[in-house]
């Protein structure tokens, strides 16, 4: 019994080994893992490359597919649906999104719908609407799903939300390399960076790190007063746009003149 056993050890740690050797790892760079935002900032591009790390040859079977996601950090929002009465706009139905990445970006080598299966990306939430988390809805809204999808359309529209596809250029299997870029209005925060490699739809294997988004300088100052003295943020914006009307005031009687 005892040997048997033994044995029996000895082979999952044969099997456990064996597939470690022939595991496939992410081995990943960034141009820059840390981004300031000043008066100045307009935006950034980061440059996303790496390779893939193997203990043997490039097995047989489906090539394999690289897929990068940029997150955010995720807020609560709320979606409201606008009806038009009596001639105006009005706000009438809401729902509210428990989650939803303030940023995000899916890059992939090819279709998403062929480099990863359905049950992956739920098991990852990869894609864009799996990335956004709506619990439940009030129960005299019929369909929740449109805001979630109105929600990602107006994103989308305005860069927030990125579906890049056939975006990472792999090179002899091994080498790959993308590129995105986050836009001026960024929150500030950890965005959290994920590799998966992929091969018939299946995930072989993830990387995960973060991009540092820090305010600085003026914007780090103004930041800090709004959140831990907001009367006085309050007053002194009052003060400068007082300021500011008087001297547009001031230019146009010199002018007038």
């Amino acid at each position: 019994m005892v040997v048997r056993l033994l044995s029996l050890i000895a082979f999952v740690a044969l099997a456990i080994t064996a597939s470690v050797s022939t595991a496939e790892e992410v081995v990943l760079g960034l141009s820059k893992d840390k981004i300031s935002i000043n008066t100045n900032f307009d935006g950034s591009e980061i440059l996303i490359f790496g390779a893939i790390k193997r203990e043997e040859l490039i097995p047989d079977g489906p090539p394999v597919q690289v897929i990068v996601t940029i997150a955010g950090p995720s807020l609560p929002i709320t979606v409201r649906r606008k009806e038009k009465k009596l001639g105006i706009w009005v706000n009438t139905d809401a729902v509210d999104v428990d989650e939803a990445p303030s940023f995000y970006a899916v890059l992939s080598s090819g279709p998403l719908r062929d480099v990863l299966k359905e049950v992956e990306d739920l098991r990852y939430r990869v894609s864009v609407p799996r990335a956004i988390r709506s619990v439940g809805a009030p129960q005299n809204i019929d369909n929740s799903a449109v805001f979630t999808e109105a929600l990602i359309r107006i994103r989308e529209n305005s860069e927030i939300y990125q579906l890049r596809e056939g975006s990472v250029v792999i090179e002899e299997q091994t080498l790959f390399r993308t590129s995105v870029r986050l836009p001026a209005a960024l929150t500030e925060g950890d965005y959290a960076t994920r590799i998966f490699l992929t091969r018939g739809g299946d995930v072989v294997s993830s990387y995960a790190t973060t991009i540092d988004v820090q305010k600085v300088g003026m914007e780090r100052w103004l930041f800090e007063l709004s959140r831990q003295q907001p009367l006085l943020y309050g007053l002194m914006s009052l003060a400068i746009a007082i300021a500011a009307g008087w001297g547009a005031a001031a230019v146009f009687k010199l002018f007038r003149a």
